[in-house]
């Protein structure tokens, strides 16, 4: 039977809940959260009644959510708020911002249907000015059906456990509004170029952009291109970022970048991933990104640096966000505190043991062209791709993307890696984690929870472990499911984990660096429901492995890397 349990930030929760700047990329200073109790009801007209509350951002599967149960699947659930704008915000426009809704979500203001969108991992925005009154009514109507998987879903399901998790429908991240002017900018687009930046306003608008202690540059039909005689780069070690202003004639906003390069270069037989123009080890974590009490939305914002902060004190540099897209404040966190995102795309189409795990872990098939061929299937899993890219691609800490996991909704790698490019060709790009591997991808992606580690560079491409461990330790009076426990490898105790993950390290990853090996991912951040296998409780209050254990592996990895770097450049 599952337990309750609760973060530390979910219990000292009071107030409207998430109340930190929806889009920290682009600060405004008009801003109204609608986040808080919201009218709820479930009905497949039009409610004549809300017969429920709600706790906004909160799913209603969510404990926080005030509800905390699962209506039937493709039941449509309604929300409703009244707000009135204050003196002096409303200026030219109006424009309402959600978060994310899952799967489809359609935004009605005094009785006028304005939008209707689609994907649960995407954040939109509807312009409401004409539909305004002194007095205001935004109902959001969302369906969520699981049994249509055309659409992202990401771990969820309807009868979790193992790997799989609690669904999630309607409603899970900030509801907002601003004021514009008639003329705004409705987008920037960051582009990093290793020594400086491209800024470009969307759409081309003329105007300043001034950036801390570099000064001012005119931005002329919408774009500048920033260099630093002495730039500054961002890394982990040291997450420098320069804070900037665009204004227009009408509009100003407020923003950031940062400077960092991404390269693969061969050093001696292998080649490797290159951070800022030198050999760097991603030594990283597997993040699920759920929380008992909220499920996809954590907490409070500040829940996210806890995490990080917690993983950067294990000496981890980076965080795999696996088959989710987060609110924009997670990005933030990790680009304010110094960690690394390789960032998935989230899993559509069905899942088959058989197709997707034991078929390709067989025989290795290669040709994909034919999988998956439901055509609204693929491009429902483009149009999701597509959104993630251009919601998150400004920000610097996201290094690297994963398009497929383990052959789940795979179709056409090859074809699909080249249309990725079409929208970031700046990052590296994993085509086919885990298995099923095409030809076009910037990496050799492997998986490998069983059985003695064998890890060794091809030199064609660089050797990236993107899942391994899993160990297992239960921590009594901190476990969601005391009846059942899922990872791969039970310790009895705290200091048997912590040995075995070391010697995994010792024995296996350390030694592989020479080999070609240039990142490991390890499962994973936290418990997640019935997984115990994380390095934190799942109810973020036990850290399962000691500093002490963990530092001296994450210096023992980089000295592998330069050691390596520096036996090449003595040869040469």
């Amino acid at each position: 039977m599952p337990q309750t349990l609760t973060t530390p930030r979910g219990e000292t929760l009071s107030g409207t809940p998430w109340q930190v700047y929806p889009r920290p990329q682009m600060r405004r200073d008009s801003y109204i959260n609608l986040n808080g109790e919201w009218d709820f009801a479930v009905s497949s007209g039009k409610p004549e009644t809300f017969d429920m509350r709600i706790t906004v951002p909160f799913c209603p599967e969510s404990r926080l959510s005030g509800i905390g149960r699962h209506f039937e699947e493709g039941a449509p659930l309604w929300y409703r708020r009244r707000f009135l704008l204050p003196e002096g915000f409303r200026r030219e426009r109006v424009l309402l911002h959600i978060g994310a809704a899952d799967q489809t979500a359609e935004v009605f203001v005094n009785g006028q249907h304005l939008c209707r969108h689609e994907g649960g991992y995407a954040s939109f925005c509807v312009d409401i000015t004409e539909a305004l009154a002194e007095e205001n009514e935004l109902v959001i109507r969302c369906t969520d059906d699981l049994h249509d998987q055309a659409f992202p879903y990401g771990k969820q399901v309807m009868n979790r456990g193992g790997m799989w998790y609690t669904p999630v429908s309607g409603i899970w991240q900030t509801v907002w509004l601003e004021s514009v002017p008639g003329t705004y900018i409705e987008n920037l687009n960051i582009e990093n170029h290793g020594t400086s930046v491209t800024i470009s306003t969307v759409p081309p608008l003329d105007g300043t952009v001034s950036v801390e202690q570099l000064g001012q540059f005119p931005l002329e039909h919408g774009q500048v291109t920033i260099a630093p005689e002495n730039p500054h780069f961002w890394c982990p070690d040291d997450p420098y970022l320069y804070r900037f202003t665009v204004e227009t004639a009408q509009d100003k906003v407020e923003s950031y970048f940062a400077i960092r390069s991404l390269e693969i270069k061969k050093v001696g037989e292998y080649p490797r991933l290159c951070l800022n123009g030198k050999p760097y080890f991603f030594h990283g974590l597997l993040d699920q990104g759920y929380w008992p009490e909220g499920l996809l939305t954590a907490p409070a914002p500040e829940s996210y640096a806890d995490d990080i902060l917690a993983m950067k004190c294990l000496g981890f540099n980076t965080l795999r966000k696996h088959i989710k897209v987060e609110p924009e404040e997670f990005y933030y966190q990790c680009d304010r505190l110094g960690m690394i995102v390789w960032q998935d795309m989230v899993n559509n189409s069905s899942y088959s043991y058989f197709r997707d795990t034991v078929l390709p872990t067989g025989i290795q098939k290669r040709n994909d062209r034919r999988l998956h061929r439901d055509e609204r299937s693929r491009n429902t899993f483009r149009q999701g791709a597509a959104d993630a890219v251009n919601q998150l691609k400004n920000h610097p800490c996201i290094c690297y993307w994963t398009i497929f996991n383990e052959g789940w909704g795979q179709f056409d790698s090859d074809r699909v890696c080249g249309w990725f490019r079409t929208l970031d060709a700046t990052r590296f790009i994993d085509t086919t984690s885990g298995w099923f591997r095409g030809k076009n991808t910037d990496v050799d992606s492997r998986h490998q929870y069983f059985g003695k580690l064998r890890l060794e560079g091809d030199g064609l491409r660089p050797l990236v472990l993107s899942e391994f461990g899993g160990k297992t330790w239960r921590v009594e009076g901190h476990i969601f499911n005391p009846d059942k426990a899922y990872g791969y490898g039970a310790c009895p105790t705290r200091e048997a984990l912590n040995e075995a993950v070391a010697a995994l390290y010792r024995e296996s990853i350390v030694p592989a660096v020479e080999k070609g090996l240039c990142a490991a991912i390890y499962t994973q951040v936290s418990d997640v429901e019935d997984e115990v296998n994380g390095l934190i409780t799942y109810d973020r209050r036990v850290v399962k492995l000691d500093a002490d254990t963990m530092l001296p592996i994450s210096r023992a990895l980089q000295d592998a890397m330069e050691k390596t770097v520096a036996s090449f450049e003595k040869m040469g």
